[in-house]
C-alpha cells in the first residue's frame, strides 16, 4: 500500500500512540536530515495546510485543543521537548536540568543567543513571566502551579524551579505541544494575548478568520545543534510561508488533497484510505497506527451528570465497542479496550475494566431511577470538524434513549464546542479525543484542575498525590492502577477506546515526520 506511516517503536512502552496520541511519534522512521549547506539552498515556498476547524484562539496557554499547539508550536517553543521516542530532550533550556538530591530544586540554564520575533534575546525573565502565566491559565499549570514553591531568574540565562514535593512529571509537563508552558517575550504577555512574540522558526503574520492563520519565516530562528528527533533537534523553516486554512468539512478535504489543492490535510475520515491509495500519486496517505484515544467528558460541576451515581448510570448504558464501530466502521482503525495503557506499557492495568462496554441498558435505567434520575434532558456537545466524534454521538445517544435517558444532542462546530465547554451551564457531556503519552499526566487535561468537566474529589486528590510524588517508574506504573479504578468509580470521563488517524500530503511535500501534532518545520516544497 503507498501511504507513508508511523511505526511503533520498539520498546513495548511505545507501541501506542494516540490524536491528538501514544507512539503516534514514537516513530521507528529514521528522520533524514539536511546538511546546513544543503538547507540554505532548498527551495522555499508556500505550504497551504487544510485543518480540521477554525482554532477558537491563538494562545497556546488558553485551550488545549489540539488544533491550537498543532498551529503555535511554529510560533513559540518550550524549555523541554519530545523526542521521537518520547523521550523528554533541550529545546530553549541548553541541557537536561540539575536536579537537587532531594528531587525538589530544578536548576535551568538557557541557551545563549536565542532571539525572539521582536528582534532581542531571550532571558529567564521572559521563561519566569512566562510559566507564571501558564500556571495561572493553563489546566496542567493550574495543577503543576499546586506543586511549585517557586520559580526565579538566576541571572541572564539562570532559572530555578523550587517544589514543595518531588513531582516525577514536571518536565513532561513543560514539553506537551497541548496547553503549551509556551515562551514567550515578557513585555507581549497580557490578558487575551494579542501580539504572539515567541522563539519559533516561523512568526505570526496575519490571521483571517474562517480563512486563514498566516506565519512567515524567521530569519534570525537560533536552532539547536542536534539532529532532528521528533520535536526535538535542528528545526529550519524551508518553506517561506504556512498558511493554516479551516476546511471543517471532512469530505472537502478529502477532495481538496485529491485535487491538489493542499500540501496537508489532517484527519481524514478512515473509509477514504482506499481512494487515496488509488489517487496515482496525486496525494499519500498518511496512516498513524494508535494515533489516539476519544473519549466522554462529564459535567461534574453543574446539570445531571454533576451526580456521581447518574454519572455510573451513564456509564453503564454505553458500549464503547458499538461507539468505535460506528466512528471508525473498519475494524483496521480502532480497538475496543478498557486499559488506558496498552500491554507493554509499564501503565498498563486492568483496575475498573469490569465496568467498561456493558452496554447495559436495564441495569443502567434501574441505576438512574436509584439516582433520583427524573428524566432531565442529557445534554450533549458534539462536532462533525471530527466525523468520528458526530457518528459515536450518535450511536450513544440512542444508547442512552434504550436505558430512559433523554438526550438531547447539540452539534456545533468545533470552535463553538470548545468554547461552550467552559460554562458548565451550558452542557452535560461532550466528545472528544487526546493523545496517549508514556507520562499519564499529559492526557487527558481532566487529570490536572480546572479543565472542562472540573473534577474534584478526594479520592483523584489522594490517588494522583501517591502517583505524582513518586519518583521510581516501577512503583508509578502499579499506583496508575489505582488512578485508572478512581476513573471508573467517579466517571469524571470515559475512556472509549483506541484508533488510528489518517490524514494525507502532497507528493511535493517533502521530509514531512508523522506526528501527534503535525509539524512542518523541516519540510520543504518540491
Amino acid at each position: 500500500m503507498l501511504f507513508d506511516a508511523i511505526r511503533p517503536a520498539t520498546s513495548p512502552v511505545h507501541r501506542r500512540r494516540l490524536v491528538q496520541g501514544t507512539a503516534a511519534l514514537a516513530i521507528g522512521l529514521a528522520v533524514s536530515v539536511l546538511a546546513g549547506p544543503a538547507l540554505a539552498q532548498a527551495p522555499r515556498h508556500h505550504a497551504t495546510l487544510a485543518m480540521v476547524a477554525e482554532p477558537q484562539t491563538l494562545d497556546p496557554m488558553a485551550s488545549t485543543a489540539d488544533l491550537v499547539g498543532t498551529i503555535m508550536q511554529h510560533v513559540y517553543e518550550p524549555l523541554y521537548t519530545f523526542d521521537a521516542k518520547w523521550n523528554v530532550v533541550p529545546m530553549l533550556a541548553e541541557a537536561a536540568p540539575r536536579i537537587s538530591a532531594d528531587g525538589k530544586r530544578y536548576a535551568i540554564t538557557l541557551r545563549k543567543g536565542v532571539m525572539l520575533h521582536s528582534g532581542r534575546e531571550l532571558n529567564a525573565d521572559d521563561v519566569v513571566a512566562s510559566l507564571q502565566r501558564w500556571m495561572e491559565q493553563a489546566p496542567r499549570g493550574k495543577a503543576l502551579a499546586k506543586e511549585v514553591e517557586s520559580i526565579q531568574a538566576k541571572g541572564a540565562l539562570g532559572v530555578e524551579i523550587v517544589l514543595k514535593q518531588p513531582y516525577a512529571p514536571l518536565l513532561a509537563q513543560l514539553a506537551l505541544p497541548s496547553g503549551m508552558a509556551a515562551i514567550m517575550a515578557k513585555e507581549s504577555i497580557a490578558t487575551p494575548l494579542k501580539d504572539f512574540v515567541g522563539t519559533g522558526p516561523y512568526r505570526f503574520k496575519e490571521r483571517r478568520p474562517d480563512q486563514f492563520v498566516l506565519l512567515t519565516r524567521f530569519e534570525q530562528y537560533s536552532a539547536r545543534k542536534e539532529p532532528a528527533n521528533g520535536y526535538g533537534g535542528k528545526r529550519e523553516a524551508l518553506i517561506d510561508e504556512l498558511r493554516f486554512t479551516p476546511v471543517p468539512n471532512a469530505n472537502t478535504r478529502v477532495e481538496g488533497a485529491l485535487a491538489g489543492q493542499y500540501d496537508f490535510a489532517d484527519l481524514l475520515p478512515t473509509e477514504a484510505l482506499t481512494r487515496l491509495e488509488k489517487s496515482g500519486g496525486k496525494t499519500v496517505p498518511i496512516l498513524t497506527p494508535s494515533f489516539g484515544f476519544p473519549y466522554l467528558v462529564l459535567n461534574t460541576k453543574e446539570g445531571v451528570a454533576a451526580n456521581q451515581a447518574v454519572r455510573q448510570a451513564l456509564q453503564t448504558a454505553i458500549g464503547e465497542g458499538e461507539m468505535l464501530a460506528a466512528g471508525f466502521g473498519d475494524t483496521r482503525f480502532f480497538t475496543a479496550e478498557g486499559n488506558h495503557f496498552p500491554k507493554g506499557s509499564p501503565f498498563y492495568a486492568t483496575a475498573g475494566t469490569d465496568q467498561y462496554n456493558q452496554r447495559n441498558a436495564k441495569k443502567a435505567k434501574e441505576m438512574a431511577e436509584k439516582a433520583g434520575y427524573k428524566g432531565e434532558p442529557v445534554r450533549v456537545l458534539s462536532s462533525r470538524q471530527y466525523d468520528f466524534h458526530y457518528n459515536m454521538a450518535l450511536l450513544m445517544a440512542e444508547q442512552l434513549k434504550r436505558a430512559g435517558f433523554k438526550v438531547d444532542l447539540n452539534v456545533v462546530d468545533w470552535a463553538t464546542l470548545v468554547q461552550r465547554r467552559n460554562d458548565p451551564k451550558l452542557w452535560d457531556l461532550y466528545v472528544t479525543h487526546s493523545g496517549q503519552f508514556p507520562e499519564p499526566m499529559l492526557s487527558p487535561p481532566q487529570l490536572g484542575e480546572g479543565a472542562p468537566g472540573w473534577w474534584s474529589s478526594p479520592a483523584k486528590q489522594a490517588a494522583l498525590a501517591a502517583f505524582n510524588t513518586e519518583t521510581d517508574p516501577a512503583r508509578r506504573g502499579a499506583l496508575w492502577g489505582k488512578v485508572q479504578q478512581v476513573v471508573y468509580d467517579e466517571v469524571p470521563y470515559i475512556h472509549v477506546g483506541k484508533f488510528n488517524g489518517l490524514s494525507a500530503r502532497s507528493p511535493a511535500l517533502q521530509n514531512y515526520q508523522p506526528a501527534t501534532w503535525p509539524f512542518f518545520w523541516n519540510t520543504s516544497i518540491k
